[in-house]
């Protein structure tokens, strides 16, 4: 007997009216907004930033030019590479991936608890103290951090009234504000992943673990987190992603010395006036992000089939 393909069983169970809906709408999602974007974004980037007069002229040709200036510089550049850009983007990805580090090292016990230490209405009472903190635009957030964490903050003050510090400690120049608004600001997509993961195990094997004398550790190292791996994997990517893509934050809670790889693709569009080098910048920083989380993924044995589940 052939088996029925996974379209076909989608279908027979929630019948064609539904079936056809939901493809369309996945597919105008999947082509208008991800797709379509990405491949004008991407044709931008290898053309030759010209006057609108010019555009579809002679001079109008595809060129590698923004990728051997992210790579090389100005021809004037006496160094032979461009190390201030490629320096921007390395410093990038590993403060995104210290923020992700950050997001899970204090989301996997509250994920935790909220799955197997909490019931009933205590569960519901500490999600809703997790969500209603976000209701709060980001932007304004933003803002309430760099007031907490300036020279005239609360922190600072506090501190000094304790007698901690004599003098205020500059927080935001030393990048501490940016990197606990970057971890707050994508906590939420930490938890919850790991929350499902760690939800769906089965008690009894960690009630069984704990009887045939493992300590609490070795059930975490042995149990729980290579049962909550995909979920792990899930939160992570995302908290990477979208540290690294970050444009506000960045731009609120940075020190005067912080560049944010997002700043130099803002800065070649819009003060710049250079749509088709912020294009390629904008490619790159996809591309290496894709590349090192697919490389993780490959690291840790996880598939993209078991983050989606």
């Amino acid at each position: 007997m052939k088996p029925r393909g996974s379209l076909s069983a989608f279908a027979e169970r929630n019948g064609i009216p539904v079936t056809l809906y939901l493809f369309t709408c996945v597919g105008i999602w999947v082509f208008l907004l991800v797709l379509l974007p990405q491949v004008t974004m991407l044709d931008y980037s290898f053309r030759a930033n010209l006057p609108p007069s010019k555009v579809g002229g002679s001079e109008d040709v595809y060129t590698l030019e923004h990728y051997r200036y992210f790579l090389l510089g100005s021809a004037a550049n006496p160094d032979g590479w461009n190390a201030l850009d490629i320096g921007v983007l390395v410093k990038t990805l590993i403060a995104a991936l210290f923020v992700t580090l950050f997001d899970l090292v204090i989301c996997y016990p509250v994920a935790f608890l909220l799955a197997k230490g909490v019931r009933g209405g205590g569960a519901r009472l500490l999600i809703l103290a997790l969500i209603v903190p976000f209701w709060v635009n980001e932007i304004l957030r933003a803002f309430a951090f760099r007031i907490l964490f300036g020279a005239t903050g609360v922190l600072n003050e506090t501190g000094m009234m304790l007698g901690l510090w004599e003098a205020p400690i500059d927080f935001i120049g030393s990048d501490v504000a940016l990197y606990a608004g970057l971890g707050y600001a994508y906590i939420l997509l930490m938890i919850f992943p790991l929350y499902n993961a760690i939800e769906s195990l089965d008690t009894n094997q960690l009630e069984a673990a704990r009887d045939m004398g493992a300590s609490w550790a070795q059930v975490h190292r042995r149990v729980v987190i290579p049962y909550a791996k995909p979920g792990i994997a899930s939160g992570c990517t995302m908290v990477f992603m979208l540290s690294a893509g970050a444009l506000a934050a960045p731009q609120i809670l940075g020190g005067p010395s912080n560049l944010w790889f997002t700043q130099l693709v803002y800065q070649w569009f819009n003060s710049g006036g250079n749509w088709p080098r912020g294009s390629a910048y904008a490619i790159i920083l996809l591309v290496v992000c894709v590349g090192f989380v697919m490389f993780m993924m490959r690291v840790f044995r996880v598939s993209i089939g078991a983050i989606g589940r």
